[in-house]
């Protein structure tokens, strides 16, 4: 009589990116960690189409670790959120931990992630009190949090920390494919049990990370877009009452002595005008955008190809 497998209670996905010099001591460190809570798990890494040495020691890592169910090569550079989806549609578990693999998180602050998430959360995430980056990487990932914070409705201090545990429902609720990928925002706003708390953060001890200047800016688009309907809401609003009070200004002006700021100049009008002209201008880059990347997804091209799987048999 065959033995249904059961389902283990975690699954660990990593998303790798040219970490061929980190990625045997962080795999060493999270499987020794993970076996340590004595809890089920399984760990899923995807190489994000890294030219190095990584899928090379993926592979060696998966001969001698029975742990790691699934190892999988993707054909170009898609993102993290495509690295983190690929190995997500592979896994198991009841419950998903992603991490980045640089080793600039420890893999033994999990254990107190699965400390909290066990008080009955939906999702856990790490923050880094102490963020060793440069400026460079701080400044605008401080930007991502203030935008980041009003589309998902939640009060998270750092939506960057790659450390987090949710709940499988509220992953597959999104139906996550390689033409719709992991978003990270959608599922911290669905969550209704959610908190963060703090973890160690190093500086990056080998290559640069995938997170430049201009992704970082593409990510902060992409989140002002989903945040459209409520700006163009206040904006509606306020020429609204632009409008109201520039018609009182005028009506004042012609049956009253009194007079609101002082007489319109050419200069000030020139000014106004440039001023208006630069708004526009971002107003219609946002709609721009926004059609664009619509009439992307409803081409419903793949975000992420996989150029070779190993994975391990169901029992």
């Amino acid at each position: 009589m065959e033995t249904k497998k059961t389902a283990p209670e975690f699954s660990v996905v990593i998303s790798c990116y040219y970490e061929e010099k980190s990625i045997d001591e962080f795999h060493a460190r999270l499987s020794s960690t993970m076996q340590k809570t004595g809890r089920s798990f399984e760990i899923i890494f995807v190489n994000d189409g890294s030219r190095d040495g990584t899928w090379n020691h993926l592979k060696a890592i998966y001969e001698k670790d029975p742990y790691v169910t699934a190892v999988i090569d993707l054909f170009k550079n898609s993102g993290h959120a495509a690295g983190l989806t690929a190995g997500m549609m592979e896994s198991e578990g009841r419950n998903i931990i992603i991490m980045d693999s640089d080793l600039q998180l420890d893999p033994e602050d999990l254990p107190l992630l699965i400390a909290k998430y066990d008080e009955g959360m939906d999702l856990v995430t790490g923050y880094r009190a102490i963020r060793n980056d440069s400026l460079m990487r701080i400044l605008p990932s401080k930007l991502a949090n203030v935008i980041m914070r009003r589309v998902s409705k939640s009060a998270f201090r750092d939506f960057g920390c790659t450390m987090k545990i949710v709940r499988r429902e509220l992953v597959t609720a999104f139906n996550p494919s390689p033409t719709n990928t992991w978003n990270m925002l959608q599922v911290i706003a669905r969550a209704g049990r959610r908190t963060e708390i703090p973890v160690n953060h190093h500086r990056r001890k080998y290559g640069r990370s995938g997170w430049t200047f201009s992704k970082l800016f593409e990510l902060n688009m992409d989140n002002l877009v989903r945040l459209s309907q409520r700006p163009f809401q206040i904006l509606g609003l306020f020429c609204i009452a632009a409008a109201v009070f520039f018609t009182f200004r005028v009506v004042l002006g012609l049956f009253s002595p009194f007079s609101i700021l002082g007489d319109i100049t050419n200069g000030f009008l020139l000014n106004a005008l440039v001023v208006s002209l630069f708004i526009l201008i971002a107003i219609l880059c946002v709609i721009g955008e926004f059609v664009i990347r619509s009439f992307i997804s409803l081409q419903q091209e793949p975000v992420y190809i996989v150029r070779e799987m190993l994975k391990r048999p169901k029992a």
